[in-house]
């Protein structure tokens, strides 16, 4: 680990092994410590004891006149991670919302359905991945699908996809039958996929199967969308219907970010007005305060503070690579947000991505302009599919507004 301090007036840098006890490099005896999160007091105490010892044996390698017994800051510099994607499992930049509190009990519960929505970039993946990681160690099965990996001839038809989520399940339970063995042709696909399902899947599946779906709103495009749907929702109602069926050790997992109502005449057909319904939202200040300090506090306390929360919000993409990029580059905020509010500045790319999408559609457009030019939301399905494209934050149309200052002053340079 990389530690600066402060000696005498200068800057220092200190190599620091940890979790080691017993004789170091360069002549420094190393107390045996091991860091922990936010523990900058305790590393200071024990560096400046190894400082003190080298200087008073004079084999620190620096200059005597740079060593002071004073006391001094040490700042730890995190280990930075890759940015974007799903944050990893054991990552200390992962912030835990009450969605991932609920999603442990609905599965503890073996609820038919755990629904995770929110906007892109919210988390959906992380959260899932942990839930997912939560319901494995509590000793369920547990197999995933991302549906965004699917090709294009996977969705042609109906066939084609329920077929591949067969193949997807036997691959990853290593089941001897594979779908290919016991499909009927001829056969409605739904009833195949069924019969695996009962026969295959769960008959070699003693426990609770926790089958995670991740991105399933692709499915609102395709013209066969509901005849899924109805089917996740057919396997809830048998579950109520007959406790003893089968289908009553499988739950559910599915994220989304679309608003289904958008594309879904009834829901009461569909899954996604069943089981436990979460919807992640954007870190309040106190998270980003948090997070803040687990990336080695680049933002001060206070007035720095109070400026990011109002230009990024709680966004969690543009928090994360806001820090993260303060932290790689060493920015101070006001270097940053001169950056970030430039046309190809640090989320040139992310923003440029508002205008296309909004292209292919002029009355979505419209809806946009009019929204961050006057504030208003006309009607709760405008409000619903602002909300779902992220543009916007509110519990209601009355309470709708702009999702953070970085989106509003862009888009009102560009929709005019």
């Amino acid at each position: 680990m990389l530690i600066k301090a402060l000696w005498g007036g200068k800057a220092t840098s200190l190599s620091v092994r940890l979790r080691f006890a017993g004789r170091s490099m360069d002549g420094f005896s190393q107390a045996g410590w091991m860091v922990v999160p936010l523990a900058n007091e305790r590393i200071s105490e024990h560096v400046g004891r190894a400082f003190e010892r080298a200087r008073l044996k004079k084999r620190s390698g620096f200059p005597m006149a740079e060593l002071s017994t004073a006391p001094f800051m040490v700042n730890v510099q995190p280990r930075l991670e890759a940015e974007g994607g799903a944050v990893p499992l054991e990552s200390p930049f992962y912030i835990v919302r009450s969605a991932d509190e609920e999603f442990h009990k609905a599965i503890a519960r073996r609820e038919s359905t755990v629904l995770v929505k929110g906007s892109r970039q919210m988390g959906k993946t992380s959260l899932l991945a942990r839930g997912l990681q939560g319901a494995c160690k509590a000793g369920a099965t547990v197999i995933l699908t991302d549906v965004q990996k699917l090709n294009a001839s996977d969705l042609n038809t109906v066939e084609a996809f329920l077929f591949t989520l067969a193949d997807l399940m036997a691959e990853q339970l290593d089941l001897t039958i594979l779908p290919r063995d016991v499909w009927k042709k001829g056969e409605r696909p739904v009833t195949n996929f069924e019969r695996y399902l009962k026969r295959e899947v769960l008959k070699g599946v003693p426990n609770q199967l926790v089958w995670g779906l991740d991105e399933l709103d692709r499915l609102f495009s395709v013209d066969y969308g509901a005849d899924v749907f109805g089917l996740f929702r057919a396997w809830h109602n048998e579950r109520v219907l007959d406790p003893c069926s089968s289908l009553a050790r499988l739950t559910l997992a599915i994220s989304y970010a679309t608003e289904a109502s958008l594309f879904i005449g009834d829901l009461n057909h569909s899954p996604f007005n069943v089981g436990t319904r979460l919807t992640l939202q954007d870190f309040t200040p106190e998270q980003v305060a948090e997070l803040n300090r687990r990336y080695g506090s680049p933002l001060r306390e206070g007035e720095d503070l109070e400026r990011f929360y109002r230009l990024v919000g709680g966004h969690p993409f543009l928090v994360r690579r806001s820090l993260h990029e303060m932290v790689l580059r060493s920015l101070s905020y006001d270097v940053f947000e001169g950056e970030a509010e430039s046309e190809d500045g640090i989320f040139g790319d992310h923003l440029r991505r508002i205008p296309l999408l909004l292209a292919e559609d002029p009355l979505f457009r419209d809806l946009v302009r009019g929204m961050f030019h006057e504030q208003v939301c006309p009607t709760l399905d405008s409000f619903e599919r602002l909300r779902s494209a992220g543009l916007v934050v509110g519990l209601s149309i009355g309470d709708v507004r702009p999702r953070c200052k970085l989106y509003a002053d862009y888009l009102r340079r560009h929709l005019k």
